[in-house]
């Protein structure tokens, strides 16, 4: 049974790996679980194009505020990219601009594959959703605008030939966040003498996250909201990778109040706070040189580690 027109939104915390279809865009796909789940509040971790499909971890209230170590993670990438033909856009989307013939061996693609392993400069596409003078780029381009942007430092961890069938080449891409696979296929393209775009885009991974662990909206849509329920995954599972930290008593008072605390033992960087003994999630700390424990982010709402299902029933 799906969510009744007028009914009230709940109070949701939590995370759900979609699989998101190609042709839809991921606002859209985004507002389709939101109306399934009946939430209140929702965002993603990622953007995809339309013409992509794959893993969009979808964040329920009080996950979005830890979008950005999702954002900021490393991604995984299937790429299908044409060889022979270069686009307007750098991908099956845009008008063709140029033809060329195709007479590269595997050797010669693996060849080229490997300039742009590791930390490379690349530019951006005019088509994308950067922004110059608070104007996203792909609007400024459908206007016939040109403009000269930096190349900027991205790192591509893997770039691997998983196929080829004549013209068509699939890839296997790891890369840092900030990477557009579509100029990474042009410029192999360009590498190769023969020009080329991206035809196909699948995102397999995101930091920690799997596209097989993730639902399908038709899935989703045949499910009923009890089957829905065990999919849902805690908050803190968007840091998992972060080190933990517990704090008991007054401690975790004050840095609920948003006060730093004394803390040892720690190097440099973002750590997961809990409250000791409950288990409870309360935010993200900044560990600086100092021994001093700073509040980066903190949940309005303390997150248990209780099954998503149960906590949720709390709320309605």
């Amino acid at each position: 049974m799906n969510r009744v027109q007028g009914e009230p939104r709940r109070r949701l915390d939590a995370v759900l790996l979609l699989d998101k279809p190609s042709g839809l865009t991921s606002n859209a796909a985004l507002q389709a679980v939101k109306r399934l789940l009946g939430a209140s509040k929702a965002g993603h971790a990622g953007t995809l194009d339309p013409l992509a499909s794959g893993l969009l971890p979808v964040l329920f209230g009080e996950a979005t505020k830890f979008a950005a170590f999702l954002s900021d993670a490393d991604k995984e990438y299937s790429a299908q990219v044409k060889l022979g033909e270069s686009t307007t856009t750098g991908d099956a989307e845009g008008e063709v601009i140029e033809r060329l013939p195709v007479a590269v061996t595997d050797a010669q693609i693996d060849g080229a594959l490997a300039a742009f392993r590791g930390r490379i400069l690349q530019v951006p596409p005019m088509y994308s959703a950067l922004k110059r003078a608070g104007r996203p780029l792909y609007r400024l381009a459908r206007q016939g605008v040109r403009l000269e942007l930096e190349a900027r430092p991205v790192d591509i961890q893997r770039l691997d030939l998983i196929r080829r069938d004549g013209e068509r080449v699939e890839l296997r891409v790891s890369c840092s966040k900030g990477t557009y696979v579509r100029s990474l296929a042009a410029d192999i393209g360009k590498a190769l003498g023969t020009g080329a775009h991206l035809c196909a885009l699948r995102r397999t991974a995101v930091g920690g996250f799997r596209v097989e662990d993730a639902m399908t909206l038709d899935a989703l849509r045949a499910m009923g909201p009890a089957e829905r329920e065990p999919r849902l995954l805690p908050v803190d599972r968007l840091l998992a990778g972060l080190p933990r930290v517990e704090l008991d008593g007054a401690t975790a008072e004050r840095f609920e109040k948003g006060q730093s605390v004394a803390w040892t033992g720690l190097g440099p960087g973002p750590c997961a706070i809990y409250r000791s003994g409950e288990g409870s999630l309360i935010g993200v700390g900044e560990a600086d040189a100092e021994g001093r424990l700073r509040p980066r982010r903190l949940t309005a709402v303390p997150q248990h580690g209780m099954q998503p299902a149960e906590k949720h029933r709390q709320n309605l």
